[in-house]
């Protein structure tokens, strides 16, 4: 048989082999009419052969019986059981507040009643719709016979087929673009279609969306938040915003709640390509509500100097708390020193100490608080405190001394309840602050050193700490309690519980971060040992008064390389000293049972400012004082002039604010004696002056070391 080759004058009119294509249309289907769509099914032939194919109706009809079923048991729960959940929660939480407890008491008895009223309407109504069917019903097939009885039949089924039809996306089978340019041929006389430009993004067009719906909804599905035929509902799509995150606000499935999709949080951070620290889930209004806020950046990656740095001004740490650190969202948190105390906890080199001085440096700025530091260490890590006169009691480690604040605060405890019933408060307010003595804020470093088994004293020094935790704070009286040993035997759950704000930064394992934390928190996906990777600083931060329960990071805030804490002191003394409230100008109700107890002094430091008490150092007279100022003057100008020995003319102009015959009295009266003959470098003779050792003498004395 021959094969006809076309000649190239008939090329153009011979047309192209036809291959057979799956889906071609019936001829004479209508596929639009005029202008507006049919029924995609009318049109398919997959879905006619469904239609046709009666067996399969029996399948979609149980499945839509089956989800009439479900979203009826779903309306029937609605959000109660949720509510009801959160105000047992609320009322877990509101232990030991007796008002608080009888409110949410109340609430979580109200909501219960609400769903038990909301369960018999709904039983109420699903019996008089059912009543309504199977009466008509029955009617139909008594009066009727067998055509209305397949009717009825034939409706039912319809009925369930509806609900359980499977969706359009599976029931279409499209085209692609090689079957419908077949479809249609070639085209006489018409030019092909130029190919698309590529779309050109201008210069100051906003970037592409982080995060898609589909994107969003797939990873809640890959881990099991969203499950089969169910759907979130988005209140707010997907929009990046002019710093470059995205937010996005949806519905989770009924079953579903915001509680539950923070366990999987790291989960949900893998689906969307994401470090856990990189996206941030709160409940927006209800239980089902996500308000879901994502970065392509890592939050914590840079540390950042702390606000402090440039603050001028006082602060008010009971009102408007004192900035420590920043969450992902890279927004300031601020802790107020008001009802809470306080716990710090992390391995070696985590980062706590520089979060606790955050806190502490933050408080030196309002000077209604009264800062007791107790050093677990004999380094210098708290000496600044003492030096700039800031901490009105500091001392390094001693059990005995103490156990013997302890008491002294639960007594100053009394007295302090004592002056809120003569003012008619029941707890401290902003108003009466200052008419108990303001606020104490006891801080304890390396709390281990105290509290671990076998250390001395540590059951009576405990039972103190549990009580003061327990009934104090009322009054005013509030703990800051640092560790590195995060566990249950040095700090026990009475104590821990009782410490309101929590801030766990890197621990060994699980059990550690839960002694912080409490007990359940790593199963609900907080759990301190996690952190990958770890940064000094870095930490889960629970305070329920601030609304915070999530990572945070420390502000950068360093002492021994850049003496920012030395410079902040400083600023916080000059405050405190125009406020009358720096240590030794005020009447120390606690320093004054200190030394009854002990007969030694810690008020800022002891006398040499380092931590050691000693006897008492500053209930002196006005004239004593000068004494001392002049006695420490004349030895720093010593310092500057690099010897032992000294004229008063030459110590007077260094020191700069007397003179020389002024400070020769001082000098005198402070019990330095009078000048003698010394010897100075470069001169020939001897000349009058002072020798150090004479003046250091006198100054010990009038400080009764």
């Amino acid at each position: 048989m021959a094969i006809h080759t076309p000649s190239a004058d008939t090329e153009e009119l011979v047309r192209p082999t036809l291959s057979l294509v799956k889906n071609t249309p019936v001829e004479g289907a209508v596929v639009e009419h005029q202008g507006e769509k049919r029924p995609v099914w009318i049109h398919s032939q997959r879905a006619l052969r469904h239609v046709l194919d009666n067996r399969l109706y029996i399948g979609w009809s149980l499945r839509g019986y089956r989800e009439l079923g479900r979203r009826w048991l779903e309306a029937r729960r609605d959000d109660h059981p949720q509510m009801i959940e959160s105000a047992r929660l609320a009322l877990r939480a509101a232990k030991r507040n007796l008002d608080r407890e009888a409110e949410m008491r109340d609430l979580l008895t109200e909501r219960r009643e609400a769903y038990r009223r909301h369960k018999r309407i709904m039983v109420a109504k699903t019996g008089g719709w059912a009543a309504a069917i199977t009466a008509g019903a029955t009617v139909g097939a008594v009066t009727g016979g067998p055509v209305v009885d397949l009717l009825m039949g034939l409706g039912a089924m319809a009925l369930g087929a509806c609900h359980g039809r499977p969706e359009p996306a599976d029931d279409i089978e499209e085209p692609n673009q090689q079957e419908r340019e077949i479809e249609a041929g070639p085209q006489d006389d018409v030019a092909p279609a130029p190919a698309p430009a590529a779309a050109e993004r201008a210069f100051d067009a906003p970037p592409p969306p982080a995060l898609t719906i589909e994107e969003l909804d797939t990873a809640l599905r890959e881990i099991g938040i969203v499950k089969g035929r169910e759907q979130i509902t988005v209140l707010a799509p997907p929009e990046r915003g002019e710093d470059g995150n995205t937010t996005a606000v949806f519905d989770l499935p009924a079953r579903v709640t915001v509680a539950m999709l923070l366990k999987q949080l790291e989960a949900l951070a893998g689906a969307l390509g994401r470090d856990s620290s990189m996206i941030d889930v709160v409940k927006a209004g209800t239980e089902r509500r996500v308000s879901l806020w994502m970065t392509d950046a890592n939050p914590f990656g840079t540390p950042r100097p702390s606000p402090l740095l440039v603050l001028r001004g006082a602060i008010d740490a009971w009102k408007n708390g004192v900035p420590v650190a920043w969450n992902k969202r890279g927004i300031t948190i601020r802790l107020v020193i008001n009802n809470s105390s306080f716990v710090i906890a992390g391995m070696t080199r985590s980062g706590k100490g520089v979060g606790a001085s955050n806190l502490v440096v933050g408080a030196a700025f309002d000077p209604r608080i009264n800062l007791r530091i107790v050093a677990g260490k004999n380094n210098g890590e708290w000496d600044a405190y003492a030096k700039t006169g800031i901490a009105s009691t500091y001392f390094k480690p001693s059990p005995e001394r103490l156990l013997a604040l302890l008491k002294g605060l639960l007594a100053d405890k009394d007295r302090r309840e004592a002056e809120l019933g003569r003012l008619g408060k029941s707890k401290l307010v902003e108003s009466a602050i200052e008419h108990i003595g303001g606020l104490e804020l006891l801080v304890i470093d390396e709390l281990a050193t105290y509290t671990r088994p076998g250390k001395p004293l540590r059951d009576e020094i405990l039972e103190a700490l549990i009580e003061l935790s327990a009934v104090a704070a009322g009054a005013g009286i509030l703990l800051v309690l640092i560790t590195q040993y995060p566990e249950v035997d040095v700090i026990p759950q009475a104590l821990a519980m009782n410490c309101g704000t929590k801030w766990a930064m890197r621990v060994d394992n699980a059990d550690q971060s839960n002694a912080i934390l409490g007990k359940g928190s790593s199963g609900a996906g907080r759990d301190a040992s996690k952190f990958d990777p770890p940064r000094p600083g870095l930490g889960w931060l629970v305070n329920p008064f601030a609304g915070v329960t999530d990572k945070a990071r420390s502000f950068d805030l360093d002492e021994d390389e850049r003496g920012e804490i030395t410079v902040l002191l400083e600023r916080a003394a000059k405050i405190r000293e125009q406020a009358g409230r720096l240590a030794g100008q005020w009447d120390d109700a606690i320093e004054r049972q200190l030394v009854n107890t002990t007969g030694l002094s810690s008020t800022a430091g002891g006398p040499k400012r380092d931590g050691v008490p000693g006897r008492q150092v500053l209930n002196h007279t006005p004239e004593q004082k000068h004494q001392i100022a002049c006695c420490r003057e004349a030895l720093v100008a010593m310092d500057e002039l690099g010897r032992d020995v000294a004229q008063l003319e030459e110590m007077a102009q260094l020191i700069g604010a007397i003179a020389g015959d002024d400070l020769g009295k001082a000098l005198r009266a402070a019990g330095a004696g009078g000048t003698v003959k010394i010897t100075l470098p470069g001169r020939e003779g001897q000349v009058r002056g002072y020798r150090r050792d004479d003046i250091k003498d006198a100054l010990d004395l009038l400080l009764g070391a």
